[in-house]
């Protein structure tokens, strides 16, 4: 049979081709056998089975609150849930955005590493400057922590262990949350029969002292932050415009003390695993050590990694070598307490 009977044959059936011992295909004749009209099927056989299966459960209402021009404002989150019907500890997930920005899409590759690990876990949104200001944002992460307790049997949560996970102004608020364990003040809105303390913090290149978020670098990065438009200034002080006060971070000392997490520790701080890139040009390094080092002053578990080569955000935060210390530290405290 020669080629062209072979491509004739190949447009009426499915066939299979079967050729000789060291015969190149499709050199000369070859032989052609029939096997029908269907599909040919490949036999696979699953020797591990054991990848857990996850669901997402998107856009979950946890709260609604004022916000400029907004008498009620819808605070969502999106959950990803274990489907083998147990109780497992819940991480509450806190994207960056410089204060100006929450957007709870970011980061999955690390909510399916923690999800696959046994985990549920929330990423959130929450309030944000200029529209909001501090404390609004800490009481949406309060609030959706109390949510989280509030519904643990709809969403297959063990309530007694809530870790708290975030980047950035993620890793800033993740901060504010752990240490502001029994601060009742930050607890507004609904669910209030339910406690809104952590009991982990993975804080990943975020803010510990919002007056010296440049410090690390030369005079003219030092300036802007000093600028009354800078972000944090804006997360603080709010805007003029609209009754904030004017000046600059540094203009409003007692609002900036109560904007940092290093305000708040006491006995009842969660434990914190702390890291930061080397190349991070945006959060000044130096952020973490600091709150690592005030943590340690009050006993406090804090372990911090310098990750070489890092910069603030992207692919370096989403590798196996980062994400197993951050599953091991909540297996620590979460898991095995």
């Amino acid at each position: 049979m020669n080629i062209k009977a072979i491509l004739s044959t190949l447009a009426l059936s499915t066939v299979m081709l079967t050729f000789s011992n060291n015969t190149p295909a499709f050199a000369g004749e070859q032989t052609v056998a029939l096997t029908g009209t269907g599909t040919p099927t490949i036999n696979l056989e699953l020797k591990d089975t054991s990848r857990p299966f996850v669901q997402l459960v998107s856009n979950v209402v946890y709260a609604q609150v004022p916000d400029r021009g907004y008498t009620n404002k819808a605070l969502t989150m999106h959950l990803v849930i274990p489907q083998d019907k147990k109780p497992h500890p819940v991480i509450l997930y806190i994207n960056g955005g410089g204060f100006i920005n929450a957007n709870k899409d970011g980061y999955m590759q690390q909510w399916l590493d923690l999800a696959e690990h046994g985990y549920v876990v929330a990423s959130m949104t929450y309030r944000v400057a200029p529209t909001s200001t501090f404390p609004a944002p800490l009481e949406d992460v309060k609030s959706a922590v109390r949510f989280l307790r509030a519904n643990a049997e709809k969403f297959s949560i063990d309530a007694q262990h809530i870790g708290v996970f975030g980047g950035s102004a993620g890793g800033y608020l993740a901060a504010m949350a752990g240490t502001t364990n029994g601060v009742k003040s930050f607890d507004k809105g609904d669910n209030l029969n339910y406690s809104s303390d952590v009991q982990a913090v993975v804080d990943v290149y975020g803010v510990s002292d919002v007056t010296k978020i440049g410090a690390d670098y030369n005079e003219a990065v030092q300036k802007t932050h000093e600028s009354a438009a800078a972000t944090e200034a804006l997360w603080v002080n709010g805007s003029p415009v609209f009754g904030g006060k004017d000046g600059g971070i540094k203009a409003n000392p007692e609002g900036s003390k109560a904007a940092n997490p290093l305000t708040y520790i006491s006995k009842k701080t969660a434990p914190f695993l702390l890291m930061h890139g080397d190349a991070d040009v945006l959060v000044s390094p130096s952020q973490t050590e600091l709150l690592r080092e005030e943590l340690a002053k009050h006993n406090i578990e804090a372990t911090r990694y310098l990750v070489k080569g890092a910069a603030h955000g992207g692919p370096y935060w989403v590798q196996p070598e980062v994400m197993d210390i951050v599953i091991a530290f909540y297996d620590k405290h979460l898991k095995n307490e």
